[in-house]
């Protein structure tokens, strides 16, 4: 099969497309023959060796994918149209492969009329923002949650299923991202540029938000604090190496946590629950992304540059997602 693999930690431009042996499923394994993938800030990690974990060598790059089933087991039939979000850490191979074998309790079946190109654009994220909402923030019904860079694809992911769950969503984002995240069920959009956000931020919420996630990873928190209730809550997944300056005696005698997170160190049965959410709203189509991109998997390498900034996005679009697509599907081997 093609793949898209590095033999070592290092930079994009080491990533190699090349023909890889077929994945040989073990008992508790469905092999899946893949539609389409997407990349993650957290693969670009995992390939430069910044973020620690077991990586076999040759590594098959890649978190997400969607689809078909070919080699069943479990519940899971031939032909099933199929997800997951949880490959390439821990030892296991990743996804950017024409066919990948995944455990059977970190498969999850793609909902009916669901696209694969729509699926792999909020699977990973989306069960982020599951996770930091409602295992690690506890967010209830009636909240104000403050989001901020909700215009990304972690970012819009917590505003829609922050309002699906019945919180009021404030974010704060560049201005071109405002339509957007509006149409991601955000109450207000206050634009990151203004000086007088934090006031206009006040006057939204008076009593204070009860949570914050600044999905962006800039982490001002000597601007932000300020605008937590008591017992507000900080949710942390983003800004690998920032350095924040945090105001210590705000935090303490107003009972605020400060939490982080990664979906990396979910169990299996807590992504498995993430998943149900992510299906139900998939098939409600109350859950998108955007795609800035789709690029065939010969083009791995240009999908994580563009990730990480170090080329133009001239040519992909609007702001959104990475997608990529493997080639020859009528022809795999």
């Amino acid at each position: 099969m093609t793949a898209a693999y590095v033999t070592g930690f290092g930079g994009a431009d080491d990533i190699r497309v090349g023909r890889l042996p077929r994945p040989v499923p073990g008992p508790d394994e469905v092999l899946v023959r893949v539609d389409a993938v997407a990349v993650n800030h957290v693969d670009t990690f995992v390939r430069s060796g910044a973020y620690a974990t077991e990586v076999p060598f040759p590594f098959v790059i890649g978190r997400d994918l969607a689809g078909t089933v070919a080699v069943p087991a479990g519940p899971f039939a031939v032909g099933d149209r199929v997800w997951s979000n949880s490959l390439g850490h821990d030892g296991r191979q990743g996804s950017f492969a024409q066919y990948a074998a995944v455990p059977v309790d970190r498969l999850y079946p793609l909902p009916a009329g669901v696209a694969p190109e729509r699926a792999v654009a909020v699977l990973h994220t989306a069960a982020t923002a599951h996770l930091g909402l409602f295992r690690t923030a506890r967010l209830q019904e009636g909240e104000t949650i403050l989001v901020q860079g909700g215009g990304g694809g972690v970012g819009s992911a917590v505003v829609q299923l922050a309002a699906t769950a019945g919180a009021r969503v404030i974010v704060v984002d560049r201005a071109e991202n405002a339509e957007w995240c509006h149409a991601c069920g955000a109450d207000h959009v206050l634009d990151r540029d203004d000086p007088k956000t934090p006031e206009a931020v006040r006057d939204l919420a008076p009593g204070g938000v009860d949570v914050l996630w600044d999905c962006s990873g800039h982490h001002d928190f000597e601007t932000t604090v300020p605008l937590l209730a008591q017992g507000g809550r900080v949710v942390l997944s983003a800004g690998l190496r920032v350095r924040a300056v945090l105001p210590v005696g705000a935090v303490y005698t107003r009972d605020i946590s400060v939490r982080g997170f990664v979906i990396s160190n979910a169990s299996a049965a807590e992504l498995a629950e993430a998943a149900e959410d992510i299906n139900r709203e998939l098939a409600r189509g109350r859950l998108n992304g955007r795609v800035r991109a789709r690029l065939p998997l010969t083009e791995a390498a240009r999908a994580h540059r563009l990730l990480e900034g170090r080329e133009s996005r001239e040519g992909t679009g609007a702001p959104g997602r990475v997608v990529l697509l493997p080639e020859d599907l009528g022809a795999r081997a």
